[in-house]
């Protein structure tokens, strides 16, 4: 007796995709990917091989990985002329700051350019985006002279103050946080204001209750940008910062390799090894917010 195919059915191993196919789809992304991965892990390569070796220079780098020791490490944490782990605390303390004072005072910024309708708002959105045109590098001879004058007046934001320092990088963030975060406000529905405040609620409880818990995702972003931006910052921080003991990781690890014909480029690749942990385990942690954050707010607004 002969079985009789459904002509209804039909063969899995036949409806599977070509490599040809597959490559239409999305396989040349991999084209594109693999070279991009190669060529960010190169220099990656020879930072992580010279804090590997002893000889302190960067002369003998063509060969990698002929050489592994932790000697680098243990002068980087226990040389008392480098307190790498108080220029680590420093930074923390700067760039977490900046961070959560940069979302606060962008979210209400935004808050308030997107709810409120006030004289003069319109003039103050174009001007904060005039201002963002100037990068805030030219103006480090006006923000060292006045707090210069602030110093004695009010110390605690004049020179070499952490907090003026962080009142710096607010004050240079905050129109672009604004624009950011002002279109993922505008995709908010307005509803859901006047339902609060007909239930009785004030304009407070509606940004801290509600509104904030909405715009998570751009929140995170601005965050992000900030930390990063204030932990990798060297210009601002060495302007500001004079104590050694208030530099931050990016100030104190320059010193190491500033004196002419320096020796301690292997201490360096092991600082600047363990001060780029915090960025990725925070971009890794808070992956799934970027995407949204940064495109939600494209579409409206």
């Amino acid at each position: 007796m002969t079985s009789v195919a459904n002509p209804g059915t039909s063969n899995p191993k036949t409806n599977r995709p070509t490599l040809w196919r597959r490559f239409q789809r999305g396989g040349w992304r991999h084209l594109i990917a693999i070279p991009a991965v190669i060529f960010a892990l190169f220099p990656l390569l020879y930072t992580v091989n010279a804090f590997l070796v002893t000889s302190g220079t960067l002369i003998a780098s063509n060969e990698l990985f002929t050489e592994v020791s932790g000697s680098n490490y243990e002068t980087l944490l226990s040389n008392p002329q480098t307190p790498f782990l108080r220029w680590f605390a420093n930074s923390m303390f700067i760039s977490g700051t900046t961070a959560v004072g940069a979302m606060l005072m962008g979210a209400a910024a935004a808050y308030a350019f997107s709810r409120f309708r006030f004289t003069g708002r319109r003039v103050s959105l174009t001007a904060l985006l005039i201002i963002q045109m100037f990068p805030q590098l030219l103006a480090f001879v006006a923000i060292f002279l006045l707090l210069f004058a602030l110093q004695d007046i009010y110390p605690a934001l004049g020179l070499n103050s952490q907090l003026g320092l962080v009142a710096v990088y607010l004050g240079g963030a905050l129109g672009a946080n604004t624009f950011l975060m002002f279109g993922f406000f505008n995709t908010i529905p307005r509803e859901l204001d006047e339902a609060a405040t007909i239930d009785g609620a004030s304009h407070a409880q509606v940004f801290w209750t509600i509104m904030l818990r909405l715009v998570t995702p751009i929140l995170v972003v601005v965050g992000i940008l900030a930390f990063v931006g204030s932990f990798s910052d060297f210009l601002l921080a060495q302007i500001v910062l004079q104590n050694p003991n208030r530099w931050t990781l990016s100030v104190g690890l320059y010193q190491l390799i500033a004196v002419e014909f320096s020796q301690n480029w292997g201490t360096f690749a092991a600082g600047a090894v363990l001060s780029a942990l915090p960025v990725v385990l925070l971009f890794l942690f808070l992956q799934r917010y970027i995407v949204s954050g940064l495109t939600a707010g494209s579409v409206k607004g």
